[in-house]
């Protein structure tokens, strides 16, 4: 089952950015001269390339604001796996219409699933037991459908915006002059249902925090060997998330350690947008 998307609001609101800036003041000038009003077109939207398809729920709302003419058959989910000449859906109304919103379909489509193909890839070098999670590290106003597409590759998300969590990072502890007092205000003033979350370097910051009553220890670019003497040590006090410079070819020895989560801002900011095309059909 694919995960819930993003709600209709989100989808419209990056919907008018996105044609305001590709289709400009007088419309596809292009299409408008050389296709007639009433010419129909039947089309077909595929990936040319194996991967995980992220944003096909785009689709209609692309084409129903352009034109509700214009009818969209999805046919496949997203999340699920595609093969070279995968068909994603197929299109059939006015062909100026279908033409009009290619570029805005293309580039938001193979953009989120080359983010739900990349993260597939990392969840499955990931240890068993482990969650692969997102960061803040997206891009502007498209944080909603690159979220989207990690959970279409089986990752989670990480807090969406800095209201939806506390995370003390290196700059917070140097400007409250260290790991406990860092904690102790954030504890003193949290709200209730909130956990604290605390960057640390070293076993020695992560026992601090841990006697600061910090609920979760984000483990920043250490060893894998120093994560598993840190989880050894400290586990039940505290649950685990690795981050750093995470790659695919680390993340099992990283994930093995024990650590509980590992957050990778690569899934949505070094993704490659998957190769995907749509061919008009020659009229009849």
């Amino acid at each position: 089952m694919a995960p819930m998307p993003p709600s209709p609001e989100a989808i419209r609101a990056i919907l008018e950015l996105a044609f305001a800036e590709d289709i400009g003041p007088s419309g596809d000038l292009t299409s408008s001269l050389l296709i007639p009003e009433d010419q129909q077109g039947v089309a077909r939207l595929f990936s040319r390339v194996p991967g995980v398809l992220a944003g096909g729920v785009l689709l209609a709302p692309i084409f129903g604001r352009l034109d509700p003419r214009v009818r969209v058959r999805l046919e496949v989910e997203d999340g699920s796996r595609l093969a070279p000449e995968s068909t994603i859906a197929r299109l059939e109304g006015p062909a100026r219409s279908i033409l009009t919103g290619e570029r805005v379909a293309l580039n938001l489509v193979a953009r989120l699933s080359g983010i739900a193909t990349l993260t597939r890839k990392f969840v499955d070098a990931c240890a068993p037991g482990t969650r692969v999670a997102d960061t803040r590290k997206t891009t502007p106003g498209l944080r909603a459908l690159e979220r989207y597409a990690v959970r279409c590759g089986g990752g989670s998300n990480h807090r969406f915006n800095l209201s939806d969590g506390i995370l003390i990072k290196d700059n917070h502890i140097a400007a409250c002059g260290g790991v406990s007092p860092a904690v102790e205000r954030a504890r003193a003033h949290a709200p209730h249902p909130l956990r604290i979350e605390v960057e640390v370097t070293g076993i020695e910051q992560a026992r601090e925090a841990v006697a600061a009553r910090a609920d979760i220890l984000l483990l920043d670019n250490m060893t894998p060997d120093a994560m598993r003497e840190t989880v050894r040590e400290l586990r039940g006090k505290a649950l685990f998330e690795a981050s750093g410079g995470v790659r695919l070819d680390t993340i099992g020895a990283i994930s093995s350690t024990g650590v509980d989560i590992v957050s990778i801002g690569a899934l949505t900011h070094s993704a490659v947008s998957l190769d995907l095309s749509l061919d008009l059909a020659p009229p009849a």
